[in-house]
């Protein structure tokens, strides 16, 4: 009977280098898997904010934004970014919300529609940006940290629908909401005398002299040490 032979050395160091190189392999083909193709992990990522798309008309970004605290009055904005993947330009014909409150479309220069050039996009809100302002917006401060179905129509796509967050104008979105908020509160100025009564200048009746002591106001009618003496002296 013979014992079973024991592998060399050299078998086993290349036995270990193909289970390493296999290993590595199996690694990459698994990293590879996440990044590329169709379904990759990577394209499932999604902006935290409203978007939607409709034939070539795609509209990110979209948000409305409140006066800071709820119930506060003062107007509300609709911020979005509206892009144009077509061969000719198209207006923002309107933008309303549900319920029907009015939304007031306003150019970033001059006046006229909001023209989103082809193969380009617009920017509505913020500092020189066009902007869509809702002139009373009390109502929707209740709604802060919700949804509000929003509606842009468009010259030739026609109605863009989308759920669009309700945020207050704070933070990031400070600079984007309403130009209209809130001043602090003026500081407080101390309160006159309710008697109206000053105190007396010195050197005046019932004041103080230079010693500290207080001046005695004079009597009237009373007479000069000049004419007192004339008296006397007579």
């Amino acid at each position: 009977m013979s014992l079973p032979r024991t592998p060399s050395a050299g078998a086993l160091r290349l036995r270990r280098r193909a289970l390493a190189v296999t290993a590595v392999t199996f690694s990459f083909a698994a990293l590879t898997a996440c990044g590329a193709g169709n379904n990759a992990q990577t394209l499932g990522v999604k902006p935290d904010t409203a978007e939607a798309k409709v034939d070539t008309i795609a509209i990110q970004n979209a948000n409305v934004i409140t006066q800071p605290e709820s119930g506060a009055e003062g107007p509300a904005v609709v911020s979005a970014t509206v892009f144009n993947l077509g061969d000719k330009p198209q207006t923002v014909e309107s933008i309303t919300l549900t319920g029907g409150d009015a939304v007031k479309l306003t150019p970033a220069t001059g006046s006229g529609p909001l023209t989103v050039p082809a193969q380009g996009s617009i920017v509505i809100g913020g500092k020189g940006n066009a902007s869509a302002v809702i002139d009373n917006g009390t109502a929707l401060t209740k709604n802060i940290g919700g949804v509000q179905e929003t509606v842009f129509r468009l010259s030739e796509t026609g109605d863009v629908k989308l759920q669009t967050f309700v945020v207050p104008a704070t933070d990031y979105f400070e600079g984007f909401g309403p130009s209209s908020l809130p001043s602090p509160p003026a500081s407080k100025t101390p309160a006159a005398p309710s008697d109206g009564a000053s105190a007396p200048a010195s050197g005046e009746p019932g004041g103080e002299n230079e010693s500290g002591e207080a001046s005695a106001p004079a009597s009237e009618g009373a007479e000069s040490p000049d004419a007192a003496e004339t008296e006397t002296t007579g």
